[in-house]
């Protein structure tokens, strides 16, 4: 078996950076396919808005998944400065964060549900809250497993320039959830 080159494993990583833009490109296209057809579905008829208050919970999932957003600047922060428990310790606080953002959204469905706004009722504009909260939680979802591969990476002493480019794709990735859910949550205020 050949060795490949450490300059060569390290550009056959640039094609996997570009896939992620392109995800996220692709994702934000998602979105704003579905804020358009909210948008077309009330057609600035008030009486096809949104008639019941977003939960409290839609609130906390927003500073929870601020926070998140720190806890990984400075776990990759830590990863560039090689302080290889820092970055554990904040891949795991971010993780912890995310699954608190998954419980604070479960909570704020139960809410909905019981204030008459199930999600197949006869007003869509309150169904798509479930839709735009249920399609950014598969989001966290790939995130969180994101971080877990790296944190399980980083755990084996993987080289360097792997644990860094891990790190730079799941940053990159869970800020992008960060700035994804800001925009619907103002979104879903802006359109009560």
């Amino acid at each position: 078996m050949t060795k490949i080159p450490l300059e060569q494993e390290i550009q056959s990583l640039k094609p996997k950076k570009f896939l992620m833009w392109l995800f996220i490109i692709t994702s934000c296209m998602l979105f704003a396919a579905l804020t358009s057809a909210y948008i077309v579905y009330t057609g600035g008829n008030p009486t096809r808005g949104i008639k019941v208050q977003l939960p409290v919970a839609f609130l906390y999932s927003s500073c929870l998944i601020i926070i998140s957003s720190l806890t990984m600047h400075y776990a990759f922060k830590a990863t560039k400065e090689l302080q290889f428990a820092k970055q554990r310790l904040f891949l795991a606080l971010t993780i912890l964060l995310g699954f608190a953002f998954f419980a604070s959204q479960w909570i704020a469905w139960t809410v909905l549900f019981e204030s008459g706004a199930p999600f197949v009722n006869s007003n869509a504009s309150e169904s798509f809250i479930y839709v735009f909260s249920a399609f950014h939680i598969l989001h966290i979802f790939a995130g969180i497993g994101m971080m877990v591969y790296t944190f399980i990476k980083q755990n084996k002493g993987i080289p360097q320039y792997r644990n860094m480019f891990n790190m730079e794709l799941t940053s990159l990735f869970w800020h992008f959830l960060d700035i994804l859910w800001i925009y619907l949550y103002v979104f879903l205020l802006l359109n009560q």
